[in-house]
């Protein structure tokens, strides 16, 4: 059986950004459900490297999981802030990166989460290669950093960043050769990459064979899954345009987690955790109760 967690930005930003459920009550209401663990959004208010700066912080805070009975399952590091694309020095998010890395070291966190940062409206301001040299670049620096600290990093691919195509994930991924270095693969993004195209820059690009063609490209590259439904759909920012994937419930989407997820389970990962994504979902606190459910159920099917 897989251990069970759920990224826990889902009750700390979009909806929840003016006012989180306060981490002491996430931690609390995550036991009862039963989940094994957590997957740590460090940002706004909840723990972090800048809110936790000393150790003795964060050994605090291992004894809480503890007394939970809960466990890391990841870190999403809060490096939007920097600039990876848009400037030809990554030395400030390099910095930041190993900052998080350190931060997730002492938590036992062996996962840290990274995306492109910019949009992938960025491929119109930015000559392609010189973007993909950048990108390339750092990763393979945060890489090496992270190997050094025990570290995985995972790139969770998605429609809100650049290189949001399917052959642009498998150019970086080559590029990158590092057995530390993967693809987060979320079944609501692989679905608005691979299917549905969504916010692709340029002519759209998606596989005949979808998502199930998607990961066997990926195949022996993804190290860590998310998984949640999909309306193929995204979720709109402020003004009314769309941003990244909609995180929708299992239930209320187009996606077959009966043929995705035993394709999954066969994946060989460097841990053997399966984590609940509810982005952005409006109502992702009461949902929780509900997609824990639906997630057990599949690990007792295919896990």
């Amino acid at each position: 059986m897989h251990r069970t967690s759920i990224g826990t930005w889902a009750f700390n930003i979009g909806p929840y950004a003016a006012k989180p459920v306060p981490f002491n009550e996430v931690g609390r209401r995550l036991a009862e459900l039963g989940f094994d663990g957590m997957e740590l959004g460090g940002f706004n208010a909840y723990p972090s490297p800048n809110t936790m700066p000393e150790k003795e912080q964060r050994d605090a805070l291992l004894e809480q999981m503890r007394r939970w009975g809960l466990q890391f399952s990841g870190l999403a590091a809060d490096l939007w802030s920097q600039h990876l694309i848009d400037t030809d020095n990554q030395n400030a998010y390099i910095a930041e990166f190993e900052k998080n890395a350190d931060f997730a070291a002492d938590l036992g966190i062996k996962g840290v989460r990274v995306d492109t940062v910019q949009p992938p409206t960025i491929h119109g301001a930015i000559d392609y290669e010189v973007a993909f040299r950048r990108v390339v670049d750092t990763w393979k620096v945060c890489a090496r950093e992270a190997a050094e600290r025990g570290l995985y990093v995972t790139w969770e691919i998605e429609p809100g960043f650049a290189f949001n195509k399917p052959s642009d994930v498998l150019r970086v991924l080559d590029a990158i050769p590092d057995d530390n270095f993967g693809v987060m693969y979320d079944t609501c993004h692989g679905q608005m990459v691979a299917v549905v195209g969504a916010r692709q820059h340029g002519p759209k690009e998606t596989l005949p064979g979808g998502q199930l063609e998607f990961i066997d490209k990926l195949s022996g590259r993804i190290n860590h899954i998310h998984l949640i439904d999909s309306d193929n759909t995204c979720h709109k920012d402020a003004a009314g345009n769309d941003e990244t994937s909609a995180h929708a419930p299992f239930g209320e989407g187009v996606v077959d987690f009966d043929q995705l997820v035993p394709r999954l389970a066969q994946e060989k990962l460097p841990h053997n955790w399966w984590t609940i994504d509810l982005c952005f979902w409006a109502n992702a606190w009461e949902q929780t109760e509900k997609c824990k459910r639906a997630l057990d159920e599949l690990n007792r099917k295919y896990g």
